[in-house]
C-alpha cells in the first residue's frame, strides 16, 4: 500500500498536537518558518479531488492582502474574511476542525500569521515580539483564519457579504460580540451589527466600550429572552449551500475590488431583524441611563 504524503499545493488535516509542538519562539516571531518537512509527514490528505482544496487561491488571497494593507494590518480582516469564506467553500462540520485550520496556517501560510498578528515593537522593546499560538493553533473565534471564515458564515445574509465588511471592520465586534453563542442565530447577529452601526452612524463616544457592555449584556439576557422565540430564523436551504460548493471546481477566483457572492441559502426573516434591533436598542438606551447614573452592573430585569 502506497503511502501518499501532504502536498503544499493541497490542503490536508494537521493534528493540532503536532502543530503545537513545532510553535517555538523562533516560529511565533517570525524568525523562522515551522518545519515543513515534518508537518508535511503529520498531515493527513484529504481524499476529495475538488480544486477547493488548492492553496494556490488561498495563498494568492493572502498575498494580495499583506500588499494592499501594509499600512494598517486590521484592516486586511473586512476585505479578507468574505473573500476567504467564498474561495474556501467549507460545509460547518468541515470548518470546525481545527486540524484544518492548523494546516493552513503551519504549512500554507505561517508567514500571514505573523505579518497580521504579530504586534508592533514599542520603543523600548527589551523583549523579542511574539505571535500567540493560539492564533495558528486556537479555536474558531481567535485562529487567524477560522475566526475571519466563521465570522463570514455568522454574518453573511445569504450570498450578501455586505454584513461581514461592517462585523470585521470593527475590532470589538469581531474580538467580543463573535464569540458569543447566541451568535449562532442569524437574526440576533445581524442585530447586533445594526445596533452596531447604527452607534457609529450617531457618531456614539466611547464606541468600543459601548459594543462590548451591549455584547455583554445582550449575552446576560439571552440566558432567559430566548433571541430565537423572539426572532425567528428560517432553516438554511442545504441544497442550495452544497450546490455553491459543488461550483468551485468551474468558479472563477473572486475579485479583489467587489465583493463576491456567496451561497444563496436563505435570508434571515427582515422582520426577525427589525424586532431584536429594536430590543438591542433598548437594552443600549439602558445601559446609558445607568452609566449616566454612574452605575457599573448590569441588571436587566
Amino acid at each position: 500500500m502506497k503511502f501518499e504524503h501532504a502536498s503544499e499545493n493541497r490542503l490536508a488535516l494537521l493534528p493540532v498536537g503536532v502543530a503545537t509542538r513545532h510553535l517555538n519562539q523562533a516560529v511565533l516571531s517570525g524568525a523562522e518558518p515551522p518545519a515543513q518537512v515534518a508537518l508535511l509527514r503529520a498531515a493527513t490528505v484529504i481524499a476529495d479531488p475538488s480544486v477547493r482544496w488548492n492553496t494556490a487561491p488561498v495563498r494568492e488571497l493572502l498575498d494580495q492582502a499583506m500588499a494592499r494593507f501594509a499600512s494598517d494590518r486590521t484592516d486586511a480582516d473586512p476585505w479578507l474574511a468574505p473573500r476567504l469564506h467564498a474561495t474556501l467553500r467549507l460545509t460547518r462540520s468541515e470548518a470546525s476542525d481545527k486540524d484544518l485550520w492548523a494546516y493552513l496556517a503551519m504549512v500554507v501560510a505561517p508567514d500571514y500569521v505573523t505579518w497580521r498578528h504579530l504586534p508592533v515593537v514599542g520603543e523600548d522593546a527589551r523583549r523579542t515580539p511574539v505571535v500567540q499560538a493560539s492564533r495558528f493553533v486556537g479555536g474558531s473565534s481567535v485562529q487567524a483564519f477560522a475566526r475571519l471564515w466563521w465570522a463570514a458564515e455568522m454574518c453573511r445574509n445569504g450570498a450578501d457579504y455586505r454584513p461581514v465588511e461592517a462585523a470585521c471592520g470593527n475590532q470589538d465586534f469581531l474580538n467580543t460580540a463573535l464569540r458569543l453563542g447566541i451568535m449562532d442565530h442569524r437574526p440576533t447577529a445581524l442585530a447586533v451589527l445594526r445596533v452596531m452601526e447604527n452607534l457609529a452612524a450617531s457618531d456614539a463616544p466611547r464606541m468600543g466600550d459601548q459594543l462590548n457592555a451591549l455584547c455583554k449584556a445582550i449575552g446576560i439576557a439571552g440566558s432567559t429572552l430566548m433571541y430565537e422565540i423572539i426572532g425567528p430564523d428560517e432553516l438554511p436551504d442545504d441544497a442550495e449551500l452544497l450546490a455553491w460548493i459543488d461550483e468551485a471546481d468551474s468558479a472563477p477566483p473572486v475579485a479583489w475590488d467587489r465583493l463576491p457572492d456567496g451561497p444563496a441559502d436563505g435570508t434571515a426573516p427582515t422582520a426577525s431583524v427589525d424586532t431584536l434591533t429594536r430590543l438591542f436598542e433598548d437594552i443600549n438606551a439602558h445601559l446609558g441611563r445607568l452609566r449616566d447614573r454612574g452605575r457599573t452592573s448590569v441588571p436587566l430585569g
